[in-house]
């Protein structure tokens, strides 16, 4: 597991259940793996936003903000945020219809016990995390 380098995100954590935060440690796991992996992206920030763990491409502006976080006031779901305004979400729904449950034009949302999509869900984040350089070659390819 990668270390948190900010004691704020730590905390956050800390305080889900076990169970979730099982689910929510994987899922940071993929973002910085995704990160890693993507070229482009170079290496991520991660900060508290809204009180949720918030993954930046500060050092290469490449993407927008992908955050996490369990489901308000429940133990069986959490969920993947992405800027409301960038269309992400709606790419994401025309290509994986059936994969995932969406939240509007906001979130992928997991239920605690199910099985990750890891392929189809880090294909998703390395969209979010190279969003800004599409725009600006004006590619829309996904």
């Amino acid at each position: 597991m990668k270390r948190f380098d900010d004691a704020r995100v730590a905390a956050v954590f800390k305080a889900y259940p076990p169970g979730l935060r099982a689910r929510l440690v994987a899922l940071r796991e993929l973002v910085f793996d995704t990160a890693a992996k993507t070229a482009g992206v170079g290496r991520l920030s991660e900060t508290l936003k809204w009180g949720q763990p918030s993954y930046l491409t500060a050092e290469s502006g490449s993407g927008t903000t992908v955050r996490i976080d369990r489901l308000k006031n429940r133990d069986d779901g959490y969920a993947i945020y992405f800027h409301c305004q960038s269309g992400l979400v709606d790419t994401f729904r025309s290509i994986y219809p059936d994969t995932f449950t969406y939240e509007g034009n906001r979130a992928i949302v997991l239920a605690a016990k199910d099985r990750l999509p890891v392929r189809a869900l880090g294909h998703c984040i390395g969209l979010a995390l190279t969003h800004h350089l599409r725009k600006k070659s004006g590619s829309k390819k996904a």
